[in-house]
């Protein structure tokens, strides 16, 4: 009787709660607690706390140690290699948030990339996204349908400057995740020689404050907090998504309503939240972003995850790669 052939990756286990290497003994992003766990970066849908033990970049160990208290914390380097049972890790640049990664794994002659969350665009608040060669690629999808190519960022981070010169008697209120989005749309802010103050809404002061820590220069920083109204007319003012249209925003001179956000390519989000001006501005990549991605990798084999899995898997089998979705739990919004 014949044998079967193994099939590329089988001791990778995706569960809808995280991906297990069973050689290694530990899970990749779980959603819930275990006692090992490999970490791409510190979005809620990627890093939660009470892990028995958390190997992740330095920087995303610190970004988890202000979310969820002090991990027991593995840090491990780009470009760096461990071992774990007989699996060799290695995190590479994902080019997402600061310090986010791909998680690396050699197993028996076999290479799998699980690349997390990323992006291709240039970002001065991460290092830039690092393509491996591999059999397998576990990619996300959040962005993966033709309609969704972003625009350039500095046209977008121009829209806002524009509009904020247009009214210097109003303020420009961002919404804007906590994490990675704020600092991005703050350093591009600068970037483009901006460098007037920009006032914070308190959520967003402690992931700000890290980020400048690691070395990510934004500029001076006010909290919405202690300013005056008319201090704060002519200055852009940063809040979370939810706070957008909160009665916060009331103490503000006359906001003109902003969301940066992959999604502002959708009109029909942008009215939903009652958003005046739209700025696609995203941390994933685009669907151009995706598919050239997989190109320059040529995975014998690609996982997909996160969003909208049928049209890569689609993509991909036109092209002859084999392609399969995972049922991963998780947000496709940027804006958990």
């Amino acid at each position: 009787m014949a044998t079967r052939a193994p099939t590329l990756g089988d001791w990778i286990e995706p569960h809808p709660h995280g991906i297990y290497v069973r050689p290694a003994d530990a899970w990749i992003d779980p959603s819930t607690a275990q006692p090992r766990a490999l970490v791409t970066h510190g979005h809620a849908d990627h890093a939660r706390g009470g892990h028995g033990a958390v190997w992740a970049t330095p920087e995303t160990l610190a970004i988890m140690d202000v979310r969820y208290g002090q991990q027991s914390a593995n840090p491990v380097q780009y470009g760096e290699t461990i071992r774990m049972g007989d699996v060799e890790v290695g995190y590479v640049p994902a080019g997402h948030v600061l310090g986010s990664a791909q998680i690396v794994l050699d197993y028996r002659g076999e290479r799998v990339v699980v690349s997390g969350d990323y992006k291709r665009r240039s970002d001065p608040t991460c290092t830039p996204f690092e393509p491996v060669k591999c059999d397998v690629f576990v990619t996300e999808a959040t962005f993966g349908l033709p309609v969704f190519r972003h625009p350039d960022t500095g046209d977008e981070i121009d829209k806002l400057i524009a509009a904020l010169h247009a009214n210097p008697t109003r303020c420009v209120l961002v919404g804007a995740y906590a994490l990675g989005k704020a600092q991005r749309v703050i350093a591009e802010l600068r970037e483009r020689g901006h460098e007037a103050p920009i006032y914070l809404h308190g959520a967003l002061q402690r992931l700000c404050d890290l980020y400048v820590e690691q070395g990510v220069r934004l500029g001076e920083l006010r909290t919405v907090a202690d300013a005056s109204k008319a201090e704060m007319a002519g200055h852009v003012v940063m809040c979370p998504p939810g706070a957008l249209n909160d009665r916060w925003s009331r103490r503000l001179p006359d906001p003109i309503t902003a969301m940066a956000s992959g999604w502002m390519r959708v009109r029909q989000r942008a009215r939903q939240k009652n958003v005046e001006l739209p700025l696609i501005l995203s941390d994933h990549a685009d669907w151009d972003e995706l598919t050239t991605t997989l190109l320059e990798i040529s995975p014998k084999e690609v996982w997909v995850t996160h969003g909208r899995e049928d049209a890569l898997v689609h993509w991909c089998m036109t092209r002859q790669i084999r392609a399969r979705a995972l049922a991963l739990a998780g947000f496709e919004d940027e804006d958990d």
